[in-house]
């Protein structure tokens, strides 16, 4: 019943955003290719992009993009962030991201439209159980951004949120390798 994997989505979000806040979660570094993680990512959401009609727009700088992460867990970072762009930005518009290197760190931001008025600080917007506004009836525990969050700062980098009037804006930061 729907309502059964519901409830088991949220224990499993909970348990996973626990986890994530108290940095109880295995975190082994490497150098991770952001071009490839990026290109492989999008390559598995672009069907979902497809069906809202999203055109993805990525730029990367020049040169190499490696970052000291944890694969598996940017990836979740990512899947958390293209699913909330799925539910929530508008269709037929684009998604941006660009990614570079500044100042021995590696920057990724991703910036949508959403479909709905975004009436809340970005802080709210992160914090647990709260999405984007009261009316949205959408799947999902609310756990998406403060989830990934939490698993950038265990890996030493951070996500940073800005909204700006229907802009929405994750940047993600971490150390070069």
């Amino acid at each position: 019943r729907s309502s059964d994997l519901r409830l088991k989505k949220l224990t499993e979000d909970l348990i996973e955003a626990s986890k994530a806040s108290t940095g109880n979660i295995a975190v082994e570094f490497g150098s991770i290719d952001i071009r490839e993680i990026l290109e492989q990512s999008l390559a598995e959401y672009s069907e979902r992009f497809r069906e809202k009609n999203l055109d993805v727009i990525t730029v990367l700088t020049q040169g190499d993009l490696i970052a000291r992460a944890d694969g598996t867990l940017l990836w979740r970072v990512l899947n958390n962030i293209y699913s909330n762009i799925v539910k929530y930005a508008m269709e037929s518009t684009r998604v941006y991201i660009n990614g570079m290197e500044q100042d021995g760190e590696i920057i990724v931001s991703i910036k949508n439209i959403s479909a709905s008025q975004l009436n809340i600080s970005a802080g709210e917007l992160l914090e647990r159980f709260v999405r984007g506004d009261e009316s949205r009836h959408t799947e999902g525990s609310g756990l998406g951004l403060n989830i990934a969050q939490s698993l950038m700062e265990i890996q030493g980098g951070s996500l940073n949120l800005g909204i700006d009037g229907d802009l929405f804006k994750v940047e993600l930061v971490l150390r070069a390798a």
